[in-house]
């Protein structure tokens, strides 16, 4: 077996620096005129205006390599979901009930030493 070399990370191109810079410009500002707006639009109008600013970045981003990683990962992200099996109606009730059972003891036995120091304290500082 040889021993792989580890993988030097790459500096990023100045344009895809640009790029990214570019893209945080447009979210940040569709953050901002949501704000700057809020008398002179109503808000379907200013969600519109975050909205577009986020779709600009993500066209901004997309085609750098710091894009492309992303991509990449949402998509093996989606594959590994699609792959997940979810606990049925009856697994997700018998958790929970079990959960609220923990729960309630717990709560039982912090109620319980609160109690027995509460009553230590009392008789060591002589208050009834």
């Amino acid at each position: 077996m040889t021993a792989q070399q580890p993988v030097e990370p790459k500096a990023a191109s100045p344009r895809d620096t640009l790029l990214l810079l570019l893209s945080v410009v447009a979210m940040v500002g569709g953050v901002f005129a949501f704000y700057y707006f809020v008398g002179d639009y109503g808000t379907p109008v200013r969600v519109a205006m975050v909205i577009g600013g986020v779709a600009a970045a993500l066209a901004l981003a997309y085609p750098t390599e710091a894009g492309r990683h992303m991509l990449a990962y949402v998509r093996g992200a989606s594959v590994e979901l699609r792959k997940t099996t979810w606990p049925t109606r009856q697994e997700s009730l018998q958790a929970t009930l079990m959960i609220a059972i923990v729960v309630f003891i717990a709560a039982i036995l912090f109620w319980s030493l609160d109690s027995v120091l509460l009553l230590g304290v009392k008789a060591v500082t002589g208050q009834h």
